[in-house]
């Protein structure tokens, strides 16, 4: 059966550093997916850039983007989510054994409708998945941890650091559960 983690956390808590470790420790097999970091000018955070594992990169929201859609200060630019994000996700003639990482199941990113649904397929496909999430409850993300066969994993200050190492162990190879972490 496929791993299917939700690595949860509050904002700051460093989801996407964890996330960017677990992928650049797992040497051995195929990874796909994507980050999202702050953009920030003169210390002010203005928006947020997606990063394909594979190192194309967009902004992906910001506050002069116009949107719709908006998420608080931010218009959405959710082409960025079809051109970049999208693609990691879809399964390929190559998937075989593939890891596919996800920094985050957000309120931009599920603004993508298309996204969703490829959240969705994915979580039932035969792929391996680690996503990230919020704290906050959200319907598609809460639903998404009443599945069977998702584990939620929860990053921490105390945690950070050794969870994506321990992550990168359980996920050398493709399709391996043995277990959850030590610090949940």
């Amino acid at each position: 059966m496929p791993t299917r983690i939700l690595l949860e956390g509050r904002p700051g808590a460093g989801k996407t550093t964890a996330l960017r470790r677990l992928a650049a420790l797992l040497s051995t097999r195929p990874v796909t997916g994507f980050t999202t970091e702050e953009i920030r000018q003169s210390g002010a955070r203005v928006g947020f850039a997606l990063e394909t594992l594979a190192g194309r990169r967009e902004v992906l929201a910001h506050v002069d983007l116009p949107g719709p859609p908006r998420v608080g200060k931010y218009g959405v630019d959710l082409g960025v989510m079809e051109r970049l994000a999208l693609p990691t996700l879809r399964p390929t003639a190559e998937s075989a054994g593939r890891l596919v990482l996800i920094d985050e199941l957000g309120r931009m990113e599920l603004a993508c409708t298309a996204f969703r649904d490829a959240v969705d397929a994915l979580f039932v496909a035969e792929v391996d998945v680690v996503a990230t999430v919020h704290t906050h409850r959200d319907p598609f993300t809460d639903a998404l941890r009443r599945r069977a066969g998702i584990e939620v994993v929860h990053l921490t200050a105390a945690n950070r650091d050794v969870l994506p190492g321990e992550l990168a162990a359980r996920l050398q190879q493709p399709g391996t559960r043995q277990g959850p972490p030590a610090h949940r």
